[in-house]
């Protein structure tokens, strides 16, 4: 019997939240590191600059798990590849929880993000099992539990780092890991694929999908500037605590709360985009991007201005997100996986370069030079994504008819 012919699992309200649950919690082994930058530095000896090499590896980790993982999920049945990768990720986590220098953590780092691309395969196949007429709003529900894992990991990274120390973030999260192992085990249904081919030629598929989808191009495009903005943001905001206001990991970490707004912004845009113009709600979005960083300009001595900003910030980025998720789902369903690695690749790439940007900048500009990085990165998105507006209008046209 082919995959074809075996019988569709449902996607119950039950099996939403399992993967809602799973997404945040395994999202938030990438964050945990941010808050603890300072700690770090202090453990080893070395610069803030330095120690921001934690997160730059972290997330170049995870563009690579991206593109050499996420697109099994077409070749393999995907809840047995989701349980070997979690063999992984637990022990990537112990090893940076004991890493005797920086050398063997930046390793560690590396592989805890190259193991922690289990959202990237669970949200294609809630994409894959939701009705076509409210596929947004699946996404949008799951993409919220991802947010509230990025947002609250520095939360609860930064009081744990504060109190306990640095390490036993990596510990606890490797605990955590087991515990969702277990869930998904007995829980998750299973969802074969139906790719039949060899790797090279589905990894070399990667390509044709970017020449032949626009919409894909441009949505990576504006996914990876948006991210970058974000990931020179939230790497930075540690260090201008600390010079400005006197603060260190938990005064990082509790930014995560507020920040958790995006999270309500992923459930009403991934509602929205069922139903309205993508092109629209994304000038929007990032429109308000641009604003945050305008914002944080003028807020280097202001926690109310940074809090505000913050809020923009991330409802910006997670709604122009949960957009560009909304419009590749609709592109090639028998290549969701694959669609969702250009994208993914192409998102974490961005923040990665962010955050190795914001590293470099803040050593010589300070702030000022973080925020140079937001306005500019975002201003070059809303350019291109105006001069794109036809492409855009075709797209949203094809799907609704």
């Amino acid at each position: 019997m082919t995959s074809k012919n075996l019988p569709q699992p449902r996607l119950t309200p039950a099996i939403l939240w399992i993967m809602t649950i799973t997404t945040g919690f395994v999202v938030a082994n990438i964050y945990y590191n941010q808050p603890l930058l300072s700690d770090i530095a202090k453990t080893y000896g070395v610069n803030t600059g330095k120690a921001g090499q934690v997160s730059v590896f972290t997330q170049i980790g995870y563009a690579v798990g991206l593109l050499f993982i996420v697109p099994l999920g077409d070749m393999f049945e995907r809840k047995t590849l989701m349980m070997i990768d979690f063999i992984f990720v637990i022990t990537s986590l112990l090893v940076a929880a004991w890493a005797p220098n920086l050398t063997i953590l930046l390793i560690a780092s590396l592989f805890v993000g190259i193991t922690s691309v289990l959202p990237q395969l669970l949200i294609p196949m809630a994409a894959h099992l939701a009705e076509p007429h409210e596929r947004g709003k699946k996404i949008g529900f799951i993409m919220s539990g991802l947010l509230v894992g990025i947002l609250l990991s520095r939360t609860i990274s930064g009081f744990i780092g504060a109190h306990f120390g640095w390490r036993s973030m990596y510990y606890i999260a490797a605990g955590m890991m087991l515990v969702i192992w277990a869930l998904v085990y007995f829980k998750l249904p299973r969802v074969h694929a139906d790719y039949k081919g060899k790797y090279s030629t589905l990894m070399a598929s990667l390509v044709k999908l970017i020449r032949e989808e626009p919409a894909l191009r441009l949505a990576s495009f504006r996914g990876a500037l948006c991210f970058a903005c974000f990931s020179a943001f939230w790497t930075t905001l540690v260090f201008l605590l600390k010079q400005n206001f006197g603060g260190g990991s938990a005064e990082a970490g509790a930014f995560g709360l507020l920040g958790a707004l995006g999270a309500v912004a992923a459930g009403l845009m991934g509602r929205l985009s069922d139903k309205t113009d993508a092109y629209k709600l994304s000038a929007f979005t990032i429109v308000l991007i641009i604003s945050s960083f305008v914002l944080f300009l003028f807020s280097a001595h202001s926690i109310a201005g940074l809090l505000i900003g913050v809020v923009l910030m991330d409802v910006g980025v997670q709604a122009t997100h949960i957009s560009n998720q909304a419009i590749i789902f609709t592109l090639r369903p028998e290549a969701r996986n694959r669609i969702n690695t250009v994208y993914m690749v192409s998102y974490f790439i961005g923040g990665s370069s962010g955050t190795f940007l914001a590293t470099v900048l803040w050593d010589r500009y300070q702030w000022n030079g973080v925020c140079a990085i937001g306005i500019t990165l975002s201003t070059i998105v809303l350019i291109v994504h105006l001069l794109n507006r036809g492409k855009m209008k075709a797209h949203h046209q094809t799907v609704r008819s």
